[in-house]
């Protein structure tokens, strides 16, 4: 059959009606944009980036710089901690550059760090009485670092868009009137869903995380049974959100666009390739309201801390609390033909 341009134009015209009539969709398109680059704006804005990271013995969680001069050296990230061991073990792990403990009139440095070598020349100049300690550890890579990371992203979008996405091309093609058409109940459909992606994401990350351990070396030193728990909420936990999403929609645009509104902070929020230490308390507290941020700070708390289940029962508590209320909330909203209907 030869090609027609007649029936080209008739076929663009038609599909570009039906986007630009989809209200939702083209509203979408148009504001996720400018909603996207103002949240950068928002966390990236401010002072030039810091060249040290310094910790700050201290009980408060907000940094207090009226207890030495020091503090308002440029350049340098102060940040708070209220334990010493744990203050200890960050730099141990060269995670922070140099510990200060101004009330004793004393700093800890970790002799085999080059930025904690610097960070002290520049320090001691205003404060040359201070007494000095030394604590050394494994310095911890950056690929230990972002590993946890990077697979807690892989299982967010594989989750979200895995589930979500197909789902609601699954109303919008009439599949799912078919299905309730049949004795399948609700709770079967969506359970089926939960448990069949829950498995697939969870083989995919065992794969790719055994196969980076043995490729690159990375550092292990928590349980993997512990682990493996912690992966499983944190998937379940964004699967129950992508149900939510998706729970009555019909666009498949309108849900691409809240998809990627639901992924994008939490990719960058979430402690994927950097520490939120330091971060404005703002932005902390926002990104625990993600599931990615509980998922992402165990799962590095047991790499590389050797962090137990009482370690780490908070962010468990937390994906199980949004896991369940997710679910419920979905399955109380969701809808075979979707539109309330």
């Amino acid at each position: 059959m030869m090609f027609s341009i007649r029936r080209f134009i008739a076929v663009l015209k038609a599909r570009n009606l039906e986007f630009w009539r989809d209200r939702a969709a083209l509203g979408w398109n148009l504001l996720f944009p400018f909603l996207l680059v103002a949240g950068f704006a928002f966390v990236f804005s401010g002072e030039p980036k810091a060249e040290y990271k310094v910790g700050v013995l201290q009980q408060s969680t907000v940094l207090d710089k009226t207890q030495h001069p020091l503090l308002h050296t440029r350049f340098v990230e102060f940040v708070p901690y209220q334990t010493e061991a744990l203050a200890k073990q960050r730099l141990a792990h060269h995670q922070i550059d140099l510990l200060l403990d101004l009330s004793a009139n004393r700093y800890v440095v970790n002799p085999d760090s080059a930025k904690g070598y610097l960070v002290e020349k520049i320090l001691l100049q205003q404060w040359p009485g201070a007494k000095r300690e030394e604590v050394t550890g494994q310095a911890i890579r950056y690929v230990d670092f972002v590993l946890p990371g990077i697979l807690g992203m892989n299982m967010m979008f594989s989750c979200l868009f895995g589930v979500g996405y197909v789902l609601v091309r699954y109303r919008k093609n009439s599949v799912l009137k078919r299905l309730q058409a049949t004795p399948l109940t609700a709770l079967e459909f969506v359970g089926a869903q939960v448990v069949s992606r829950l498995a697939i994401v969870l083989a995919i990350a065992g794969v790719v995380f055994v196969s980076c351990q043995q490729l690159f070396g990375l550092m292990m030193l928590g349980s993997y049974m512990l682990l493996l728990l912690v992966a499983a909420l944190g998937a379940l936990s964004m699967i129950a959100l992508a149900l939510l999403i998706a729970c009555r929609l019909q666009s498949e645009e309108l849900t691409g666009g809240l998809l990627n509104m639901t992924s994008w902070p939490m990719m960058i929020l979430s402690g994927v390739w950097f520490s939120l230490e330091g971060a404005p308390q703002a932005v902390q507290w926002f990104a625990q309201l993600f599931p990615l941020t509980h998922l992402v700070s165990a799962a590095r708390a047991v790499m590389l801390d050797g962090a137990g289940f009482a370690d780490v029962s908070v962010q468990l508590g937390v994906m199980a609390v949004m896991s369940l209320t997710f679910l419920a909330a979905a399955a109380a909203l969701f809808r075979w033909a979707g539109d309330g209907r």
